[in-house]
């Protein structure tokens, strides 16, 4: 039914829309706003569409036209959103970089070299492979940006390394939450950046003892967990790997290790030496050609690897920069502003806890699409002039909602790895997932 009827309202809203033409181009911001109640509809109409699991763009499509017909945006303004948008989105070249360089690092068997080193080095002792398996997890996707493609390669070889420990799941889907939201490599840091209004790297900068305290805790919740359970390996190496010596499966770890120390290290060292020896140019060909060097792949193998790796971020970016001209029509209109002046009645010592709890409610649901859910929650929380770091805990926040969101891609990836139903997966995440959202609300109370 949905199916029918979505398209037909859609269609039934473009047509006065399409009334709406250039007389008044001079129009601005101030003469659109809609009073009221009436310029946040367009707003809850996209959450209404998203929790019925909609297509980001075509809720997004909805909302912007609903703008369009309130505030008397013309087709050519609405033009001018779009190609505004999508250029802000598409210029953000350091995590489109390290997210190409991770993949490409994924694709040579880099991480499944480091995980059977560490599986071939603690001889039983289960807990010690479950904190690594988190290390890599974590490391994995705040180099790649991605938790989803991380978690599709990781969690099978956990898996068949030591069963579904419930308590190692929870820790990789938190490590995974916050990973991404604060990686240099990630759509959702290109969001908080964008609409902050500063650098990705500052983000990355601002956000990293947060990041690193959240997995730490969430190596410690995999190390009991396993020790716990007393869980045992499920699944033999696989003959390619099991035929690899110690110094070859090194070899291959080589290009992962040097591309984690040149995003974390990189910027610390290109500060002390004052020029950028580790800039995105130089670690993007040195890593590249190390796949070359210590993998199987050939010169040409290694570039397209990393050619091949841009795919997911681009065409996210793509898709979230058409989103995020929709939610500028309806800035445009003034919903933001009235979501503000509401809210500001707020306590100033409340104000970023309840942003932080708004983002991880509209998560739960909506959790397939986090950048999207930045792009709604984000300008509020810029016009209530939240600091860089509290736009962080935000971001965290909707990260941690996704993480116990049925619709969620690593949320599934962890489902399909471990082969547990979803259902199992959210159960067993609930308690940790809250356990941190808990700390996150405390900490947004604290540094503001």
């Amino acid at each position: 039914m949905l199916k029918r009827i979505l398209p037909l309202s859609l269609f039934m809203l473009l047509i006065p829309a399409g009334f709406i033409f250039a007389a008044d181009e001079a129009t601005t911001a101030a003469t659109r706003s809609v009073p009221g109640i009436l310029s946040v509809l367009p707003l809850v109409l996209i959450l209404v569409l998203l929790f019925l699991r909609v297509d980001m763009i075509v809720a997004g499509l909805a909302g912007g036209v609903l703008a369009m017909l309130l505030g008397g945006i013309s087709i050519a303004s609405g033009n001018d959103f779009l190609t505004k948008s999508l250029p802000m989105m598409l210029t953000l070249t350091v995590p489109i970089i390290n997210s190409a360089i991770a993949t490409a690092v994924f694709k040579s068997g880099g991480y499944v070299a480091a995980l059977t080193l560490v599986r071939r080095a603690i001889r039983g002792k289960v807990e010690y492979l479950a904190a690594f398996i988190v290390i890599l997890q974590a490391a994995a996707t705040y180099m790649s940006g991605i938790g989803g493609g991380s978690a599709m390669v990781i969690a099978p070889l956990a898996f068949a390394a030591l069963g579904a420990i419930p308590e190692l799941i929870a820790a990789m889907a938190i490590a995974a939450a916050v990973s991404f939201t604060t990686s240099p490599a990630s759509l959702e840091s290109g969001i908080v950046s964008q609409l902050g209004g500063f650098a990705v790297q500052d983000h990355v900068a601002t956000m990293r003892p947060f990041w690193l305290l959240f997995v730490a805790l969430a190596i410690v919740l995999a190390f009991i967990g396993a020790k716990k359970r007393g869980a045992l390996f499920q699944g033999e190496e696989s003959e390619e790997i099991k035929s690899m010596t110690s110094k070859e499966l090194w070899k291959h770890t080589i290009p992962a290790i040097f591309l984690l120390g040149s995003v974390i290290l990189g910027p610390v060292i290109n500060k002390a030496v004052g020029m950028p020896v580790l800039a995105p140019l130089v670690y993007l060909v040195l890593t590249t050609l190390l796949i070359w060097i210590c993998t199987k792949f050939t010169l040409n193998q290694s570039f397209e690897a990393l050619v091949d790796g841009s795919n997911y971020i681009l065409t996210r970016l793509f898709g979230v920069g058409i989103f995020l001209a929709f939610i500028n029509m309806i800035g445009d209109i003034g919903a933001f502003n009235t979501i503000a002046g509401v809210t500001s009645s707020v306590p100033d010592w409340l104000m970023v806890p309840v942003g932080v709890l708004a983002g991880f409610v509209i998560g739960v649901p909506a959790g397939a699409y986090v950048g999207s859910i930045l792009t709604l929650v984000l300008p509020i929380a810029v016009s209530l002039h939240f600091s860089p770091i509290s736009l962080g805990f935000v971001a965290m926040g909707v990260g941690f909602g996704a993480m116990v969101s049925f619709v969620n891609i690593t949320m599934q990836a962890l489902a399909s790895g471990f082969k547990v139903p979803i259902i199992d997966v959210v159960k067993g995440n609930a308690k940790w997932v809250g356990a941190s959202m808990v700390l996150l609300l405390t900490l947004s109370f604290f540094f503001t």
